[in-house]
Formats: C-alpha cells, structure tokens, sequence
C-alpha cells in the first residue's frame, strides 16, 4: 500500500464530509435549546445570560463534543473521522503509527484554538457596547492569522503538515491502492 501526504483541497473536502455529522448535531443541539429555552427560560437566562457562562456553555455544549468526534475517531483503527475515510485519509504519527489518544487530544485542541478564539470573540460582541473593543478585533485578527498559517504550512511544508500537525509531530496521508 502506497501513501501520500494529503494537501490542502483534499483537506478541505474531507472536512467538509466531516461537517455533515457536525451540522446533523448541532440542528440536534438547537432544537433541544429551542425547546429547552421554551420550557424554561429563565435556565436561558442563566446559562447564556452573560460572556462567562454562555463561552462555558458553548465550550461544554458545541466544542467538546466535537472535539471528541475527532480524538476517538482519528486515534481510532481507522485512523480517520468518516470525512478522512471517504477521502481516503489517515491521520499517522510521525513513525507511522497510530495517533495514541493523548496525541490525539494535543492535535485537537491546537486545531480547535482559532475556532475557539472566534467563539470566545463573538461571546464578548453580543454583550459589547455598539463599539466594537480593540481586544475583539485583535482576537478576529489572530484567528485569520492562525487560519492563514495553517494553510500557509500545509501548502509549504513537505509533508503537508498544518503548524498544529508540526507541532503535535502527525501527518495527514492519502492510502493509495
């Protein structure tokens, strides 16, 4: 069995198969709140009713549950979320082998730190004054920059290799029959 590094495009595709399981739980997610908030809102209020609590919620509620489709999936025996496998994917490390859940859970959580910055920033603009602060600004700044250097190292690097992919030392590889 031959391998390749996976480039960005194929990434990309990948990702956006693995954005339908994503998309059927959140939908799953909202329509709970929706109810939730129906029957009961003043937990509404409480849980969402400021920055601090809503960015914990949002954490516990969206972010950590996706994460963990990516650590048990891509540390598991296929080495791959569904999207990675209709791509034909695997996420290795760097001997090769099979990413153990610790690996998985560092490759995660670098890769989820601008998606979590830009939730972090939209938290405080909901509650934000009409203007937006310097700091919310600086935070959408540094998650385009995070985002772009990603990209960049992915295209750039031998081995295909995002700065979280560097730094977690795994690769993303295409099998080939």
């Amino acid at each position: 069995m031959m391998r390749a590094y996976a480039g960005l495009w194929t990434r990309i595709l990948a990702f956006g198969f693995d954005y339908l399981p994503i998309a059927i739980y959140l939908g799953v997610v909202v329509m709970l709140g929706l109810a939730l908030g129906a029957a009961f809102p003043e937990l509404q209020q409480v849980v969402f009713g400021n920055p601090v609590s809503g960015q914990i919620a949002g954490f516990f509620i969206v972010t950590v549950p996706i994460s963990l489709y990516f650590v048990l999936f891509e540390s598991s025996a296929w080495q791959a979320t569904w999207g990675k496998r209709k791509r034909h994917l695997q996420v290795i490390s760097a001997d090769g082998t099979r990413l153990s859940k610790k690996r998985s859970i560092s490759r995660t959580a670098l890769k989820f730190i601008p998606w979590e910055l830009a939730h972090t920033c939209i938290w405080q603009i909901s509650f934000a004054d009409q203007t937006t602060s310097p700091i919310i600004t600086f935070g959408f700044i540094l998650v385009w920059i995070l985002v772009g250097a990603n990209a960049i190292s992915l295209l750039v690097s031998p081995g295909h290799q995002t700065l979280y992919d560097r730094l977690a030392n795994t690769y993303v590889i295409k099998i080939m029959a």
